[in-house]
């Protein structure tokens, strides 16, 4: 997606990274996987096998540090997916919760 100045749209809320194991879940459909990297706004996920969600749709993410959150893909490739959180949704909170009692910076262990 783009923006009017042909510039690439990109998350505008600092992202971290993270070493947090989850599971995305669209309908019958469920993946484990691991988020990468988590802002306020949304997150990177990199997934463990094949997961078949187009952009656009609806998805949870479960995981032990921060609960359910709810989002939207925004975008798949080589393995990973984009979510970006529903504004209505209770993310915001549960993230800062994330980042207040259990985030430690992490450095990336594969360089891509």
């Amino acid at each position: 997606m783009t923006n009017s100045n042909g510039r690439i749209k990109t998350r505008s809320a600092e992202r971290k990274k993270t070493r947090i194991l989850g599971t995305v879940k669209y309908y019958n459909q469920s993946m484990e996987g691991r988020v990468v990297d988590l802002s306020a706004t949304g997150l990177a996920l990199e997934l463990n096998g094949p997961f078949h969600a187009a952009d656009g749709s609806p998805v949870k993410v479960e995981s032990q540090e921060f609960g359910i959150l709810e989002g939207t893909v925004k975008w798949r490739r080589s393995g990973r997916l984009g979510v970006q959180f529903n504004v209505n949704s209770n993310a915001l909170a549960q993230v800062s919760s994330y980042f207040r009692f259990f985030h430690k910076d992490v450095k990336p262990t594969i360089a891509r």
